[in-house]
């Protein structure tokens, strides 16, 4: 998998994914929006420690500097 990801989208996405996980385990929501915030958490440090991100990788994004 091409890196695509570049260090504040990386920042940003373990934050996200970090909060995303706490309101999970602290059970903040309730019904499907409960299991949403999992989701979310997880996805999120996935792309976030591959430095991939699949959607990126379909629509030609990329925040990561190119090296030349």
């Amino acid at each position: 998998m091409k890196k695509n990801v570049g260090s504040l989208d990386r920042i940003i996405r373990i934050i996200v994914g970090v909060f995303a996980l706490v309101l999970f385990f602290t059970n903040y929501f309730s019904g499907i929006w409960h299991w949403v915030a999992l989701a979310v958490g997880i996805v999120m440090l996935f792309v976030a420690f591959t430095q991939s991100c699949p959607l990126y990788s379909i629509f030609g994004i990329s925040s990561c500097k190119v090296k030349k």
